[in-house]
Order: C-alpha cells, then sequence, then structure tokens
C-alpha cells in the first residue's frame, strides 16, 4: 500500500480563497496572494508544475499603502510609439482602475517565466465586495495584516 499522494487529480485540485482587501497593506498582501497562486502553501509544490489556486480579491479600491506611496509611486507603460511613454501615479491608478494596482502588485512578485500569465489568469480582483464566485469559495483569509500609518504629532 502506497502513501505517497502522487501525481492525482486530488492532489492537484484548485481551491478558491477569498482575500478582502480593505485595510491591508497592498505588499504584503501581493506577497501572500502570489504564494497562494503558485501553490507554495501545497505539500507537492512544484516550481516548474502549475498546482496553485484560485484567488478572489475584493475591496481592491480599499486596498493601503505605508508612507507617500499613494502619491509618489509611479506606474509607467509605453504606447510603442515615439515619445509614447505614458506615467500614472498610484492614485491616479486607482481611482481610474482600482484591480490594475493588486494585479501589478502580484504580477510582480511571481516568477517571470511562461506560468505567470497562467497563474495570474486565475486572480480575480474586484474593486468592491460583490463578486460572481460566492459559490466557488472555500477558503477566507479573516486575517488582517495592520496598516501602518504615522501619525504627525
Amino acid at each position: 500500500m502506497s502513501t505517497a499522494i502522487g501525481n492525482t487529480a486530488l492532489a492537484y485540485a484548485r481551491v478558491w480563497h477569498l482575500v478582502d482587501a480593505r485595510g491591508q497593506v497592498l505588499g504584503r498582501l501581493g506577497t501572500q496572494i502570489a504564494q497562494t497562486l503558485m501553490g507554495k502553501h501545497k505539500p507537492i509544490y512544484d516550481p516548474s508544475a502549475d498546482c496553485g489556486d484560485y484567488v478572489v480579491v475584493i475591496n481592491a479600491k480599499h486596498v493601503g499603502v505605508t508612507g507617500r506611496k499613494r502619491e509618489q509611486k509611479l506606474y509607467r507603460h509605453h504606447t510603442g510609439f515615439p515619445g509614447g511613454l505614458k506615467e500614472a501615479t498610484m492614485e491616479q491608478l486607482q481611482q481610474k482602475n482600482p484591480e490594475k494596482v493588486v494585479e501589478k502588485a502580484v504580477s510582480g512578485m511571481l516568477p517571470k517565466n511562461r506560468l505567470r500569465q497562467v497563474r495570474m489568469g486565475r486572480l480575480l480582483v474586484f474593486p468592491d465586495a460583490e463578486h460572481p464566485y460566492a459559490d466557488n469559495i472555500m477558503k477566507r483569509y479573516d486575517t488582517k495584516i495592520p496598516l501602518v500609518t504615522q501619525s504627525i504629532d
């Protein structure tokens, strides 16, 4: 009788996780989500295999950052045309498209290989608390990482 799990469908079963981003620090939240997308929390983790889970992030427009990153952090992209470098601060991007801030943070924390886009496809980010995947959710992240704010006295 074998006790090894092996490459069975049960070992690679994907679980749906719900993460509430309200009041969470963006960087610390991104690392936890990236580890779940990669499957590092599973005993069968293999860097070359895609064994991660689905992650649904709600309240993305209420995610927090420390310091003055909201005004100072820049997101850049190039249109491909001469002089086409576009810049936006985190504050501007969060007003226009709050999901993009969380997606870019998680994407930067995943390994830069062929599995990156596949893993990012399992990340579902919503700006508010409403989402269509309520029936699929099996695990909820209830523990919050406290948001550190500096008070000026």
